[in-house]
Formats: C-alpha cells, sequence, structure tokens
C-alpha cells in the first residue's frame, strides 16, 4: 500500500512545476518545477490519460513503444486518494489536496442534504464553484496572461467537474484523438499551454479489463496519436503525459455487498465513494470504532478500516478544511488485492460488474506516470 506524497513528487504538483517551466511566479512553481525537473519553455501540452497507471503502462509497454522510450528515464508519481478520477482530477487542477477540494471520490455525500452526489456527472450536488471555491491553476495562469486552452470532448465544456477543477482554460471541443492532437498542434503554434484528456484507455480497462488484449489494442492507439503529437508540435515545445490513477482487475469471488452482509451494513446509514475507497456514513447511535471493528473482522487482510480521524491523521487528504470534514465518511475503507466492496441499493446493475475499478492504495493504483520530452 501507497500513501500519498502530497507535498512530494505528485499529481498535484504536474501544473504548478508548468508554471514554473513558463516562468510564471504562482506559489509553490518554482519548487515543483525542481522537483519534477523541467525545463524552461514557452509552450507547454500536458496530455492527462485517463487510467494509465505508472505499473499498467509498465507492464504492458510492449503495445507503446514512443511512451516506452520516454519511460525509461521517468519516475512516477503518487496520485490521491481515493485513487479515482473525480478526486485526481480536483488536485491536478488546483495543486491542492482533497481535503481541501472537498472532491474525496466518484461519490460523496453533501452534509447540506444528507443525499448522495456524483462528483463525475455532478448530479445531486450544490454548483461546482460552491462545492469546489478554490481557483485552478490553469485560471491563475491565465490571470497571469499565458494563452491557456483545454481539449476535449463537447460534452465535458462547462460540465461540474471541469468547472470544479479547470476552469479559467479557453475550452477547444475536439472528439476523437487525432483531431484533438490536431488541436493542441495547431494552437500551439503560439506560446501557452495545452492541456489534453483522454478517457478511453480507462473505458476499456472498466469494461474489459487492464489485462485484457482490449486494453492493449487501446493502449497502442493512444501511442500512435502521442508519437504523432510530438511531431506535430513546434520545435522547443514541452511535452508532458501523466495520468490521474491506475487500475486493477476485480475478483469477483472476493467482492462484498454491503446490502447482503449484516455484518457490514449494521451502523452505516450511506455508504460513498467507490468499491476500492469508501466512506461509511454512519447511523448517529453507531459507534465508528464499533464499525471498524466489524468491518475489519469481515474483511481480515482484504481492506485498511479506519475511523475519520485516524485517516485524517494519517494524511489521506492532506490538509482538511472545516469545510469538507463531514464529507469524510465516519469511517474510511481502502480495499487491498483484488477485493471489491459494493452496496447493491445505491450502485446500478452495470457499475456492479465493472472488470476494471480503481480508488484504494495499492501500488497499480496509486503510481501514475510523468513522461517528459522536450520535441
Amino acid at each position: 500500500m501507497i500513501e500519498p506524497e502530497l507535498l512530494g513528487r505528485s499529481l498535484g504538483q504536474v501544473l504548478p512545476a508548468v508554471a514554473g517551466a513558463l516562468g510564471v511566479d504562482l506559489p509553490g512553481a518554482a519548487a515543483a518545477r525542481a522537483l519534477l525537473g523541467l525545463p524552461a519553455a514557452e509552450r507547454v501540452c500536458v496530455v492527462l490519460v485517463d487510467g494509465l497507471g505508472h505499473t499498467n503502462l509498465s507492464q504492458r509497454s510492449g503495445h507503446a513503444p514512443f511512451l516506452r522510450s520516454l519511460l525509461l528515464d521517468s519516475a512516477p508519481l503518487t496520485t490521491t486518494f481515493p485513487s479515482t478520477t473525480a478526486t485526481a482530477m480536483g488536485t491536478f487542477g488546483t495543486g491542492l489536496p482533497p481535503g481541501r477540494t472537498a472532491m474525496l471520490g466518484y461519490t460523496v455525500r453533501d452534509p447540506a442534504t444528507g443525499r448522495l452526489g456524483n462528483l463525475v456527472s455532478w448530479t445531486d450536488l450544490p454548483p461546482a464553484e460552491t462545492w469546489q471555491p478554490e481557483r485552478s491553476v490553469l485560471g491563475r495562469l491565465a490571470d497571469a496572461g499565458v494563452r491557456v486552452l483545454s481539449v476535449g470532448p463537447a460534452r465535458f465544456e462547462g460540465s461540474g467537474l471541469t468547472r470544479a477543477a479547470l476552469s479559467g482554460a479557453t475550452y477547444r471541443p475536439a472528439e476523437s484523438l487525432d483531431q484533438r492532437v490536431d488541436v493542441v498542434a495547431r494552437e500551439l503554434r503560439r506560446p501557452g499551454v495545452a492541456y489534453l484528456y483522454w478517457g478511453d484507455v480507462d473505458k476499456v480497462g472498466h469494461h474489459a479489463g487492464c489485462d485484457s488484449w482490449e486494453w492493449g489494442d487501446a493502449l497502442e492507439a493512444l501511442d500512435a496519436q502521442l508519437a504523432r503529437l510530438a511531431r506535430l508540435l513546434p520545435s522547443g515545445t514541452l511535452l508532458l503525459v501523466t495520468a490521474d490513477h491506475g487500475m486493477v482487475d476485480v475478483d469477483p469471488s472476493l467482492r462484498w455487498d454491503v446490502a447482503g452482509t449484516p455484518a457490514l451494513a449494521e451502523g452505516v446509514a450511506l455508504v460513498a465513494g467507490e468499491p476500492r475507497a469508501l466512506h461509511l456514513h454512519l447511523d448517529p447511535a453507531a459507534e465508528a470504532a464499533d464499525v471498524v471493528r466489524r468491518w475489519q473482522d469481515v474483511l481480515g487482510d482484504g481492506a485498511v478500516v479506519r475511523t475519520r480521524e485516524e485517516a485524517v491523521a494519517t494524511g489521506w487528504f492532506g490538509v482538511v478544511a472545516h469545510r469538507v470534514r463531514p464529507v469524510i465518511g465516519d469511517v474510511v475503507v481502502a480495499t487491498t488485492g483484488r477485493v471489491t466492496v459494493v452496496d447493491s441499493r445505491t450502485q446500478t446493475p452495470a457499475s456492479l460488474g465493472l472488470v476494471g475499478v480503481h480508488g484504494s492504495l495499492t501500488r497499480q493504483e496509486m503510481l501514475v506516470p510523468c513522461l517528459v520530452t522536450q520535441v
């Protein structure tokens, strides 16, 4: 198990380091640039590949000759806990830990309503600017006069997650990866920063598994387009490829359902998070220590189970703001190996049937690549 290194080589340092490479004097930018070893540049392209863990890439690097050539001289970053898109994107975009952003899982409990909200689809939650009011690094770069672009699918323009993590950038919609590559290469003829997102590796991993041939094909397609991007970018452009999290393939025989396991359900009013990283919000009369003990007895070495206070003190979420504290579960669970814990009362059949998952503290989920080249 690898705990987040939120002040070390971590995903939250990427955009501050980019600011430092551009010579923009944002707080922490120079230190982040030194930490990641970025050269000075007038043009920077940051590519975030959803679900491309450092270990996943290393194990399947035969499918990715371009990325493999950058992998040899690289060192990975740690992502957030939970190691999931909404949480990681909040930290990537703001440079701040989840304890500041309140981006604490795929689903979260809204303290104001007691309802379960979804941070990816942004349903049953307050406006993004209310839930996550911190200014993004891209926004601060734009404030400093840097030309900042974000390239992704049209449906993400103005979405809650985009506004929470990446506000301030000019959005350029493009659907296919080759279209996104073309947009970035064209836009970076002028100095500035372009951020490119690609989600198909994660999508294939969820449905077919990260050990599948389909995942290898998705990696090959990505690699070919990133190699093309490196050829098209103007000379001197800094290209940085990273990811939000890695992935593990589940073992259905190691799946627990809270709804069908009385020892897990007792005292638990609502399960938030995801099957690899759970926030348990308890009934008022329940004692967190009792719930921890029961869950640990049932799951054994298949999970690390902590009270909110223990998880916060350990630093899983970084510095926790007062407004964020009640979003964290009274009990927090991180599964190990290929174990998952679901709640069929609130999760859809489709989500219960996912093959590849993420969210916990294993090496495969927590380490993400930091691949850098100046073309």
